[in-house]
C-alpha cells in the first residue's frame, strides 16, 4: 500500500513538471493581452519592450512612463534570452510594433535556465534583431544594467562579464544599424555594479534608477523611428 502510494505521488508529481515545462517559456503570460491589444493604429509608433523583470519593473515602480504613450510592456520576471527568442514573434512580430526595445541577458549569466556563454547570449540577442528587421521592425539594444553580485546566486562575478557582453552588443549594434542604448554607462559605480540609490538590491532599479533610465529610452526609440 505505501508503495502503491509512493508511486501514485511520484507520478502526479512528474505531471505537474510536465505541464510547467510545457509553457517553458511563458507563453500564455500576455496571449490574452496581446488579442486584446489588436494592430495599431496608421499613425500610431506603437514601441514594444521585450525583457525580463526589469522591463516589466517599469509598470510596477514608474507606471507613468507607459502612461498615453503607444508603449507596449512585454517583460517576464526571470526569463533568459532563449525564452525570450521563443515568444518573440508572439508578443513582439505579431502585434506589429516600429520599433522594438530589447533589454536581456543578466538572468542568462545568473544562469537562471542554465549555462550560457556569453556568445550564446549575443546571439539569441541578435536572432532576435534578426527577426524584427525581416518584419521591419526597428531595434534598439539595450544594454545589461550593472550588476556586483546576484543576491539570489551570489559569487558569480557577474560585472566582468556584463562589461564584454555589453562590448559584444554594442560592436553588433554598430555593424547593423541598431540603435544601442546605453543604460551602463550612465549608472554603473566603481565596481562596475549598480548603487543602492539606484536598486536596493543592486539589481532591480528604483525610482530614481528607472528616472535615470527613462530619458535614455525615449532618446533611443526616437532615434530608431528616425533611422
Amino acid at each position: 500500500m505505501k508503495v502503491m502510494k509512493s508511486t501514485v505521488m511520484l507520478l502526479i508529481f512528474l505531471l505537474v513538471g510536465i505541464s510547467h515545462a510545457q509553457d517553458w517559456a511563458n507563453m500564455e503570460q500576455f496571449k490574452g493581452e496581446n488579442a486584446k491589444v489588436g494592430l495599431p493604429g496608421p499613425n500610431e509608433d506603437r514601441v514594444v519592450f521585450m525583457g525580463n523583470s526589469i522591463t516589466i519593473g517599469w509598470l510596477n515602480t514608474m507606471p507613468e512612463f507607459f502612461e498615453g504613450k503607444p508603449y507596449i510592456n512585454r517583460g517576464i520576471s526571470g526569463q533568459t534570452t532563449p525564452q525570450m527568442l521563443l515568444r518573440f514573434r508572439q508578443d513582439v512580430i505579431a502585434l506589429q510594433p516600429k520599433v522594438v526595445v530589447i533589454l536581456a541577458g543578466t538572468n542568462d549569466i545568473a544562469g537562471n535556465t542554465g549555462p550560457s556563454t556569453l556568445e550564446m547570449i549575443a546571439d539569441n540577442i541578435k536572432s532576435m534583431s534578426d527577426l524584427a528587421v525581416a518584419h521591419g521592425i526597428k531595434v534598439v539594444i539595450s544594454s545589461v544594467l550593472p550588476a556586483f553580485d546576484y543576491p539570489w546566486k551570489p559569487g558569480l562575478e557577474p560585472s566582468k562579464k556584463i562589461v564584454i557582453l555589453n562590448k559584444m552588443l554594442k560592436a553588433y549594434a554598430e555593424v547593423n544599424g541598431h540603435v544601442y542604448l546605453d543604460y551602463f554607462s550612465e549608472m554603473a559605480d566603481e565596481r562596475n555594479g549598480l548603487p543602492k540609490k539606484y536598486a536596493h538590491d543592486e539589481v532591480h532599479p528604483t525610482k530614481l534608477g528607472y528616472q535615470v533610465m527613462a530619458p535614455l529610452a525615449e532618446a533611443a526609440i526616437v532615434k530608431a523611428l528616425s533611422n
